[in-house]
């Protein structure tokens, strides 16, 4: 039900279904890697996939939807043999006894619960959010998002704001900060009257990340792609919201997205990491 005007508002975040739209063919990067999905691609030794699902995670929603498509296979197979112990640091014991103990001293994907759904091999999103919609009944508000982006943007503040604008949806806009190219404004007669790097120009695209109330399958037909008509029917009601945010936000379209992300991750720490704020905070200082 959504709040009446006056009414008390509850607090945010709370935990939420994160619904992964991880079954397109990412044509664009599949020089990177041609066996796996795009979802599949690593940064820093660990799916894009992963990296995403983990800042849901951080902000306590790890309760995964993961709509399945190309090569959805592989996806299963990686979180059917995921080793926690290959991913983090562990204290091994009894090795040498027979009875050999590992002890995570932190864990990756422990207490996730993630569903696996096919969801077409073809299918455009707004034909994945159809095919869960049965694993979001009961749900009051759930997200989403592509598998092919990561950001720092702070969750707890964009439901905040989408609660306080009690609306049916609304997405993260971000500026193309990683195109290059650049907007151009025509006169009559083809005169150009001005020129612009796409970076700098008051332009804003859809990052990707969604938050959405269950009203949503009610403008979203058979058939039909997530942002288009269905948006447009919200835009004329007035229900969609936008979440201007210029923090750090990136794609990995191309392979030369994925070599941006892995020099930003190999620096250190992904500005996308916000997962590993909290384990520099209780990390002893250096003597």
């Amino acid at each position: 039900m959504r709040a009446s005007a006056g009414s008390t508002q509850r607090s945010w975040p709370e935990p939420m279904k994160v619904v992964l739209f991880c079954g397109g063919l990412g044509l664009r990067i599949q020089e990177a890697a041609p066996s796996i999905p795009k979802p599949m691609v690593p940064i820093a030794n660990r799916p894009i996939l992963l990296h995403i699902m983990k800042y849901y995670a951080h902000f306590g929603h790890d309760d995964f939807i993961i709509c399945l498509g190309h090569k959805g296979d592989v996806i299963k197979d990686f979180f059917l043999n995921y080793n926690e112990a290959l991913a983090n640091d562990f204290v091994l014991s009894g090795a040498g006894s027979g009875e050999k103990h590992v002890e995570l001293l932190a864990s990756d994907i422990g207490e996730w619960r993630i569903t696996f759904v096919n969801t077409g091999m073809h299918s455009n999103i707004g034909q994945r959010l159809r095919a869960v919609q049965k694993h979001l009944v009961g749900e009051e508000t759930f997200l989403a998002s592509y598998g092919d982006a990561v950001t720092d943007a702070p969750l707890p503040d964009m439901l905040a704001n989408f609660h306080a604008h009690d609306k049916i949806a609304s997405f993260l806009c971000v500026r193309p900060t990683t195109y290059s190219f650049h907007t151009v404004e025509l006169a009559k007669g083809q005169i150009v009257r001005g020129i612009e790097d796409v970076t700098r120009a008051d332009m804003w695209i859809n990052g990707g990340f969604f938050i959405f109330r269950p009203e949503i399958f009610d403008y979203l037909h058979e058939g039909e792609e997530l942002v288009e008509k269905p948006f447009d029917r919200l835009i004329q009601r007035e229900e969609l919201v936008g979440y201007p945010y210029e923090g750090f936000w990136a794609p990995m379209d191309t392979l030369k997205d994925k070599h941006n992300l892995e020099a930003l991750a190999a620096s250190g720490r992904g500005p996308w990491e916000v997962w590993s704020e909290e384990q520099n905070l209780l990390a002893p200082e250096p003597a």
